[in-house]
């Protein structure tokens, strides 16, 4: 059983390492966007 438990702490271990390598070591979600309002009306014209 201590040593399923080993697996299983290594391949956490390499998956969390995974994970640091494709997305950096710390994933941060994206700014959201702030809208700008615009005045529509002047350009009908």
């Amino acid at each position: 059983m201590d040593y399923i438990e080993k697996v299983l702490e290594k391949l956490k271990e390499l998956g969390r390492k995974l994970i640091e390598a494709l997305l950096g070591p710390d994933a941060e979600a994206e700014p959201e966007l702030i809208p700008i309002p615009v005045n529509d009306r002047s350009r009908r014209r």
